[in-house]
């Protein structure tokens, strides 16, 4: 575990600076609000672009896709099970505590433990998620929300993740290889994206003042941290699929809530002063949970 752990650390470590520094005014609240949509409009598109077009999928990604939307589904499932009964703007966020994840720091994980193959392999996991998590969660929210699901739904047909990852698929497909330049370019900014996001994960923390029902943020960790990574965990056993690839869709299924919940929370009317307390005290709460269960896997899946 220590070895896990320490391979990490860097990531949770650059995650804590970006609060301090937030809350520290350096070098102004305005730089970090700012920060949040270079990473959403230019960096985070240029890394997945950068990786897609250039990834090999001659192997194929059937077996990959099953782990990954078989633990997303189950934690859904989890999630919507457990809201009903709920007011409906709290079993929103419950829903989104449940199933969606921290792309960022799963990328930033994945390359810390396994080096350049193991970023390649969850850029290719962000490509087959980031779609379908936006489209189920958005649909089921408006079921229990109502109102304001088709603006948002036309927004992720102009999401910029969507649209590089679609790009990247094209040039992949179409075999057209390296564009001078263009290809250049998104590499650099590709290599930015990680270390500057994660400080805006830090920095987009809020540890004072949060409000919202711990039963709520304690079911949101069922589907989180224990039904998601369980059923990755069985599938990949079931299939016998390469460890590798099995433990980057693992570290997708035990990843906290990302922080666009918050702002579909607010978008669309459901509880974002309790969806902000989900993200931070899962965010904290995976400095341990997520190394345990890796290694948990780890031992599982290879018999070591």
């Amino acid at each position: 575990m220590l070895t896990i752990f320490l391979a990490i650390a860097p990531v949770f470590a650059l995650i804590l600076m970006g609060y301090g520094l937030r809350r520290g005014g350096i070098p102004s609240i305005e730089f970090w609000n700012l920060n949040d949509r270079l990473v959403y409009w230019v960096l985070m598109p240029a890394l997945f672009f950068a990786k897609i077009s250039a990834a090999d999928l001659s192997g194929g990604l059937g077996g990959y896709a099953v782990l990954l939307y078989a633990g997303f589904f189950a934690a859904i499932l989890c999630g919507w099970l457990l809201g009903r009964g709920m007011q409906a703007p709290q079993a929103s966020s419950l829903l989104q505590g449940s199933a969606r994840f921290n792309t960022f720091v799963g990328l930033a994980i994945a390359e810390a433990i396994f080096g350049t193959k193991g970023l390649q392999i969850a850029v290719l996991g962000s490509a087959l998620l980031v779609p379908v998590v936006n489209v189920t969660v958005v649909t089921l929210m408006t079921r229990q929300l109502g109102g304001g699901g088709k603006s948002v739904l036309l927004g992720l047909v102009r999401n910029p993740l969507i649209l590089s990852i679609c790009a990247g698929a094209l040039f992949n497909f179409a075999g057209l290889g390296d564009v001078p330049v263009l290809h250049e370019m998104a590499r650099i900014l590709g290599n930015a994206a990680l270390p500057i996001m994660l400080l805006c994960v830090g920095a987009n923390l809020k540890l004072r003042g949060q409000s919202g029902s711990r039963r709520v943020i304690g079911f949101s960790m069922i589907g989180k941290f224990v039904v998601n990574p369980a059923v990755v965990i069985l599938a990949a056993l079931l299939f016998g699929l390469d460890p590798l690839v099995s433990q980057i869709a693992l570290i997708f299924a035990a990843l906290p809530t990302g922080v666009a919940s918050y702002t579909l929370a607010r978008e669309m009317r459901g509880d974002a002063p309790l969806m902000a307390a989900i993200i931070t005290t899962q965010t904290l709460l995976s400095f341990l949970t997520l190394p345990l269960t890796l290694l948990i896997a780890q031992a599982i899946l290879t018999g070591n």
